[in-house]
């Protein structure tokens, strides 16, 4: 067995523009073409990322895209280039599982953008599991937004908030001591198995606390996702006798299946500390894989480019920590699963290609890869047998 080891981390949202098939999504009604992450975010002001940008952030932007992202301009030092998605999605579970090996082999379900969004004999049976007359919500709708509109309800009547996006998942929100944390989990739960097998991709719990007025989700979300169609790289790592640690929501999105070590945190900075921590003492041979949301979750859904763009910042310092804790054979490569354009229409996830940036295989440019070239090239990093269609650009 290799004593290489690799950290493979998906800065979720971080997209750079350029999908060739944006026109075929949507926000309001508006196709996604021309949305770009980063540069739209460094456009707006400019970007300070010494770290990423020296493995070739800002080329890989230009590469993808053709635009120039102001405060971006570094010669590259590391691997660089940018993947773009064949899945039929732009949502969670389809890029990570592509990243991992596996593209999704079918159409999503969605809820139309109607009120009611549910069909009437599913709401049944979600007020049944939930053992309430009814439900609330059963629509489109922001996280936030339903919350502070519907919260006091809730708190009243005791029924569940359900709503939808654009993409394929049915979201309940409950009060963590009103409703239950434990009941809420087990709902979704239970609601995961009945909407699954529509290819409804994920079932959320969104706990919140507080008054009316001053409602607020915590940090007990889980995400009960539809399992993988077939091995990803985590399950063939850890059929190979290999340890693997899940840092983040990479538990929930592959329903923890290929997973040895589970990392949670409150917030980006404690998984920023359990990276760090992995990278003085993962095991050889070892794959990590972390998934970062706050940029999706506060501040690309909510459109917030001054958020989003300290955000970015910050977690280049974290990339300079982990890189400087890296040992010789360890391989480190960013990647992201789609865009979240903050300064786009809409409130939803952008059709976008993605940064690959590896550090611990010199400088050279890859091109236009796909998302599954990046499972096969760090299985053949790690001497794992061969993961999904993809080809490694090692």
């Amino acid at each position: 067995m290799t004593d290489r080891r690799a950290f493979l981390i998906v800065m979720d949202s971080v997209g750079i523009g350029g999908a060739p098939d944006a026109n075929a999504y949507f926000n309001d009604g508006l196709p996604d073409t021309g949305a770009n992450t980063v540069a739209h975010i460094a456009q707006a002001r400019p970007l300070r990322m010494p770290h990423l940008d020296a493995l070739g952030l800002g080329a890989a932007i230009r590469l993808a895209s053709g635009e120039t992202a102001p405060g971006l301009g570094a010669e590259p030092q590391g691997l660089w280039g940018a993947a773009t998605e064949r899945s039929r999605g732009k949502d969670t579970p389809s890029g990570h599982w592509e990243i991992a090996g596996v593209p999704v082999p079918w159409d999503w379900h969605y809820f139309p953008n109607t009120r009611p969004a549910f069909p009437a004999d599913l709401t049944g049976r979600i007020a049944q599991a939930a053992g309430t007359e009814g439900i609330l919500g059963n629509e489109h709708a922001s996280g936030t937004e339903i919350i502070a509109r519907l919260g006091a309800e809730h708190l009243r009547t005791g029924w569940p908030i359900c709503y939808t996006s654009a993409d394929s998942v049915l979201q309940i929100a409950a009060h963590e001591e009103a409703f239950g944390l434990d009941r809420l989990h087990r709902l979704c739960r239970d609601v995961a198995a009945l909407v699954h097998p529509m290819r409804v991709g994920r079932v959320i719990a969104r706990p919140f606390m507080g008054a009316e007025g001053g409602f607020a989700r915590t940090p007990n979300r889980r995400d009960y996702a539809i399992a993988p169609p077939g091995p990803t790289l985590l399950d063939v790592a850890q059929d190979a006798g290999r340890a693997t640690h899940a840092v983040g929501k990479i538990g929930d999105i592959f329903s923890h299946r290929g997973i040895g070590k589970l990392h949670k945190g409150k917030s980006d900075a404690d998984l920023a500390g359990h990276l760090l921590a992995l990278a003085d003492e993962a095991e050889p041979g070892s794959l990590t894989f972390a998934n970062f949301v706050e940029f999706d979750s506060l501040y690309g859904h909510r459109r917030d480019v001054a958020g989003y763009a300290a955000a970015l910042e910050w977690f280049d310092g974290v990339a300079g920590a982990l890189i400087s804790r890296l040992r010789p054979g360890d391989l480190a490569i960013f990647t992201a699963d789609h865009g979240n354009d903050p300064t786009w229409h809409g409130t939803d996830h952008t059709r976008e290609r993605v940064p690959v940036l590896g550090w611990g295989c010199g400088a050279r440019g890859i091109g236009q890869v796909g998302f599954a070239d990046i499972a096969a090239s760090v299985a053949a990093h790690l001497g794992l047998p061969p993961v999904g269609p993809g080809r490694s650009f090692l």
